[in-house]
């Protein structure tokens, strides 16, 4: 997924509670960025069968660092975080597991 919007990239693996890669997890995220945060970006991709997915042409400068990256599938999710102002292209993994009572109000 292309944001458009800059040099960065994430590369970001989903992982179900038992360490296995998760097909076709939705990740979103919402981006502003710009002076005071003018513009916005929300991207929305789906991993690979490897659990995988890409985001590239991420802004260097966010408002309010880090990004959080919201990936679900089914009932269960989880809550990536990148600073792309410290780690420009960044690989992580999330682990999925079942959202907290306080989550789901």
């Amino acid at each position: 997924m292309d944001g458009g919007a800059g040099p960065c990239s994430l590369d970001l693996t989903v992982l179900d509670p038992n360490g296995k890669p998760v097909y076709a997890a939705t990740v979103k995220v919402h981006i502003a960025y710009g002076f005071g945060g003018f513009h916005k970006l929300d991207l929305q991709a789906g991993t690979n069968q490897d659990g995988k997915v890409r985001f590239t042409g991420l802004p260097d400068h966010v408002k309010r660092p880090p990004l959080e990256f919201h990936a679900s599938k089914d009932a269960l999710e989880a809550i990536a975080t990148d600073d792309p102002t410290t780690e420009c292209q960044a690989k992580h993994e999330v682990r999925l597991g079942k959202p907290s009572p306080a989550e789901t109000q």
